[in-house]
């Protein structure tokens, strides 16, 4: 009889950190300089508890990284710089105002979503640091094409991502190795839902931008998308500007993410609300996903996360 272990005691959550973790430390293992993504959104939180539970008491084997639009929720930047202060970790911010200002990023309005644009400020900053490898926080129920990634994505010289060009991942074995200017986007929680981050930022007591949970904000009816009323996004002539209690499902630039009503208030009011949930928290929230022109599969190919 085999010994009891005490692996039929493991939840879900306990094997998907498990998997989350070993990844993390293939990447460490395998690539001699990677970056992790940090947003400040409840994804790249997990991510940063994941690695604190891999390589902690040591520091983290690679940086942090955020691409700022400059049309973030400033709730969540407040959050971004507070965490890593928090936890000690070098942070490495690249704006996309800077693009602008070299020329490689050219808006056509002051106001337009950006966020489509951080492809090419992500691979300026990956040149000019040498990264072979970033980590993500995307997961495969996000959007189609999110599922169609593999744990380890590989992107090309021009950073560019080919669904039918990927490596085998048979028996969880990874492949990181790249020639010179090619890239590995290393995706630990891929197998994720928006469920189990929930509940797995409930177990973990997670702190979060407080805009993730129900508040009062004013919004205009645009179709069947709530859209928040701000200095990027006012509200068009006739439309009905009201107040209501909505909270944000996912997290981007401010012209392109919209909330969804809700009273969740607290984590486990989310869990509860996630888990009756039918429609992808990108399909509900964010406008730039609803256009071909801004198809997140278009995007990844360009180079976006």
């Amino acid at each position: 009889m085999l010994p009891n272990t005490g692996a039929a005691r493991l939840d879900h959550l306990d094997w998907l950190e498990a998997e989350a973790i070993y990844i993390l430390r293939e990447v460490a293992g395998q690539c001699a300089n990677p970056v992790l993504l940090f947003s400040g959104g409840k994804d790249s939180v997990c991510l940063l508890r994941l690695a604190e539970k891999a390589f902690r008491p040591g520091r983290f084997p690679f940086p942090l990284l955020h691409i700022d639009t400059g049309h973030n929720y400033q709730e969540v930047i407040a959050f971004r710089d507070w965490r890593a202060a928090q936890l000690g970790e070098r942070l490495i911010v690249r704006s996309l105002e800077e693009s602008i200002r070299r020329g490689s990023v050219v808006v056509k309005s002051p106001t337009e979503s950006r966020n489509k644009h951080q492809s090419v400020t992500l691979l300026e900053a990956i040149a000019e640091f040498g990264f072979d490898c970033c980590i993500g926080g995307a997961r495969r129920d996000e959007e189609k094409a999110r599922a169609k990634e593999r744990v380890f994505s590989f992107r090309d010289e021009f950073g560019q991502w080919d669904p039918k060009n990927q490596r085998p991942e048979l028996w969880d074995l990874y492949n990181a190795r790249t020639f010179k200017g090619e890239n590995i986007r290393a995706f630990p929680i891929s197998n994720w839902t928006e469920l189990d981050v929930w509940q797995y930022i409930a177990r973990e007591k997670l702190e979060l931008p407080p805009i993730y949970f129900a508040h009062r904000r004013q919004i205009v009816r645009r179709g069947t998308a709530l859209v928040p009323v701000t200095g990027l996004t006012p509200a068009k002539p006739g439309e009905e500007v009201i107040e209501m209690s909505v909270r944000f499902r996912t997290i981007g630039d401010i012209p392109c993410t919209a909330p969804v009503e809700s009273f969740a208030d607290s984590t486990d009011k989310i869990v509860a609300e996630t888990a009756t949930i039918t429609i992808t928290e990108r399909g509900a929230t964010r406008l730039d996903d609803q256009t071909s022109e801004a198809s997140m599969e278009q995007r990844k190919k360009e180079g976006y996360f």
